[in-house]
């Protein structure tokens, strides 16, 4: 093909000049222009025969020739290292390979790598929470469906079934080890779960399981889960492992229901019983610490009297020593008047005239009277 066909009077079409005004011969609608009216206002020939100027000016020789090609192949390489440009969006992380092999990675934004078929990107999504379910939903055997994934045996060997979730996300730091070193990562993901929850119920007894050591199994299992993903260096981080339900065998949940039904009874009497222990034991121990107290002043008090009348007796017996008859007289004297102060007395003077009685008057009984009658 030639760009310079005007071996028919100059016209793209094959058409020549005819007439003295210059019209020019068919068009591509014949002989009418585009209008449908025989001429051509809009000049579509010469916008079509500038095109072919500007192309030949471009391609000087012809599309065929060495020059033309070289800038053909140019222009086709520059459009084929354009589509190495790429955008990793917030939450991913782009990982550039060239031949397969995995040459690092970049963050968020417009981003370069060589094209197709040299280099590839990856883009995980690294701040998707993913939850993996082992047994929820299921019911295992329980409804008959046959998974046993839940089915689990206890330290002490009994048999329970234990539903629990476990969320995870990609360790954006360890998006490469995600992306390469692990086929599948949910499954892998169950798998190690499934193995941890095994473990950490095999070291309890079913009572713990059942009842307080739920939160410490959530914990345990968790560390378990991360400590093996990272030694199979699988960039998976686990964020949180939520026990859904702890139920025992249907066989037997019954019987365990009334054997929890009796511990909890037997902690409300132990409860009741540590209550009245501590009312009782503080009330006991201050009775005794009353009591002690009081024998111990008694003691005091005792002591105190005997070394007070041991220390008047020595005082007497030195009085004694220096006047024995009037000490003697005075003791005596001393002892009539405590002994008598207490008792009716009838004084009789054997020398009197009448016959010695002494008239007395009970003043003491007076006393008495006076003060029984006093309102």
């Amino acid at each position: 093909m030639s760009w310079n066909n005007q071996n028919n009077g100059g016209s793209p079409w094959g058409g020549k000049k005819s007439g003295p005004s210059g019209s020019r011969g068919p068009s591509p609608w014949g002989n009418q222009g585009p209008s449908g009216n025989g001429d051509n206002p809009n000049g579509l020939d010469d916008l079509l025969r500038q095109g072919q100027d500007q192309l030949r000016s471009l391609l000087p020789g012809g599309p065929f020739s060495g020059r033309s090609l070289g800038l053909i192949a140019c222009l086709a390489v520059v459009g084929w290292l354009a589509t190495g440009l790429y955008v990793v969006k917030p939450d991913e992380v782009g990982l550039n390979l060239v031949f397969g092999r995995y040459v690092g990675s970049v963050q968020p934004g417009l981003n370069y790598n060589w094209p197709s078929p040299i280099g590839s990107v990856v883009k995980p999504r690294v701040t998707a929470v993913n939850t993996t379910d082992v047994g929820v939903g299921v019911n295992d055997t329980r409804t008959g469906r046959g998974d046993t994934s839940s089915l689990m045996l206890t330290g002490d060997e009994n048999i329970v079934y234990v539903d629990f979730a476990v969320q995870w996300q990609i360790n954006p730091a360890r998006a490469a080890d995600y992306a390469f070193n692990i086929r599948n990562p949910q499954s892998s993901v169950r798998a190690v779960s499934e193995a941890a929850m095994r473990e950490v119920i095999g070291r309890r007894n079913i009572q713990l399981v059942l009842t307080t050591d739920r939160a410490a199994i959530e914990a345990e299992v968790k560390q378990l889960i991360q400590d093996v993903l990272n030694t199979y260096k699988s960039g998976v981080e686990v964020r949180l492992v939520q026990l859904q339900k702890v139920d025992p065998p249907g066989q037997v949940i019954e019987a365990f229901r009334d054997v929890q039904a009796a511990r909890q009874d037997q902690d409300r009497l132990r409860n009741e019983a540590e209550t009245y222990a501590s009312r009782v034991v503080p009330e006991a121990r201050g009775e005794a610490a009353r009591i002690v107290q009081e024998a111990e002043a008694y003691r005091e008090r005792v002591v105190a009297e005997a070394n007070g009348q041991a220390s008047r007796f020595n005082q007497v017996y030195q009085e004694y020593r220096k006047a024995p008859d009037v000490t003697r007289e005075r003791i005596y004297l001393e002892t009539v008047e405590r002994v008598l102060s207490s008792v009716d007395k009838v004084l009789v003077d054997r020398d009197a005239a009448g016959g010695g009685v002494v008239p007395y008057m009970a003043l003491p009984e007076l006393g008495k009277r006076n003060q029984g009658g006093v309102k």
